[in-house]
């Protein structure tokens, strides 16, 4: 049920979209955005974690590979606060991972600043 919830939202949004390098998935509501098809159908997106770290929000997304091969990705991560507006200076640098055939991992970071409540991760292919 889940996975066709995902493909639902994936075909949707991937029509309204505009174009873009990857897929992003937003905390508040756990709403992901497909800017990449290909990389869509090759990683799975598993329910987003929240928890606290000394007081900060710490981020961890789950990801799945859904092919044999290696897969090169950069992820980065923008950080919010109650209202929804993005932190001054929070958005992390662009950080890369290979995420090897049907292996799995979570991607995660830990917040700045206290006032952040929420965040939004982007993941695209490295070059």
């Amino acid at each position: 049920m889940r996975l066709l919830m995902i493909l639902g939202l994936v075909l949707g949004l991937t029509a309204c979209s505009s174009t873009t390098s990857g897929i992003s998935i937003e905390s508040s509501n756990q709403n992901v955005v497909i800017g990449n098809t290909d990389l869509a159908r090759r990683l799975t997106i598993e329910q987003a974690q929240v928890g606290k770290v000394n007081g900060l929000l710490k981020a961890g997304v789950p990801i799945v590979s859904n092919v044999d091969s290696d897969l090169s990705l950069q992820y980065r991560f923008y950080w919010y606060d109650a209202q929804g507006l993005e932190v001054n200076g929070s958005d992390s640098p662009w950080r890369h991972v290979i995420l090897h055939g049907r292996d799995s991992m979570t991607l995660q970071a830990v917040a700045r600043s206290a006032q952040i409540t929420q965040y939004r991760i982007y993941i695209r292919q490295a070059d």
